[in-house]
């Protein structure tokens, strides 16, 4: 069996209950504030997301949905495995709704993470994940907290550069575009992606959940 470091477990669950219950930004939010993340000590393997979208709020689930389906397949990982708390750790830089961009009445994608959970939470709830063997780091937001200068710190690559740069932090971390529908052109334009990182992040990730 494999050694974990740990904590004590109350430590660590009275934490997520402090999450869970955070009403910083109540006034800020379209809808009543709901965390939504994963996450146990024992997780190897961390996926930094940017928030929930309306039907991770509404179903209190991150991913179930078809860019979940997407991010499951690039992983090499099914339902089960992937919301294994104790496998994959999933905390976004926003843990709830932030609310969505209208233009002329239409839809225009998600408003940014609210700033306060990385301000407040991300400290202490990374330092209570002390097993984390990988991070999948999805989205600018994610880029410029885990691989620039912290919470508050605009780093300076994009999504395209760190990709591109993948080998500068693998194999702790990679980068991944958001796995939404939205980004197929993103995809198209960069087929090395699909061809030359997804078997490497597949052939890691299976050796992490083996052990």
């Amino acid at each position: 069996m494999p050694s974990f470091a740990v904590i004590p477990e109350t430590e660590f669950n009275l934490l997520m209950q402090q999450i869970r219950a955070c009403r910083l930004c109540a006034q800020a939010l379209p809808l009543p504030p709901k965390p939504i993340l994963q996450a146990h000590p024992a997780a190897r393997i961390l996926i930094a997301g940017q928030a929930p979208g309306l039907k991770a709020h509404t179903l209190g689930r991150p991913f179930d949905d078809p860019s979940g389906d997407r991010l499951r397949q690039w992983l090499g990982v099914d339902r089960t495995q992937f919301y294994d708390e104790h496998l994959f750790a999933i905390v976004p830089m926003g843990f709830c709704f932030p609310g969505s961009h209208t233009s002329e009445g239409k839809k225009r994608g998600d408003k940014a993470p609210r700033p306060e959970c990385a301000q407040t939470w991300h400290e202490r709830l990374l330092a209570a994940l002390p097993n984390i063997e990988l991070t999948l780091v999805l989205g600018q937001y994610a880029i410029d907290y885990h691989l620039g200068g912290g919470a508050g710190v605009k780093g300076k690559l994009s999504v395209g550069q760190a990709v591109a740069n993948w080998q500068a932090y693998w194999p702790e971390k990679m980068v991944l575009p958001h796995p939404s529908p939205r980004n197929n052109l993103w995809l198209k334009r960069h087929p090395q992606f699909e061809t030359e990182l997804l078997p490497k992040l597949r052939a890691r990730i299976a050796a992490l959940l083996e052990r």
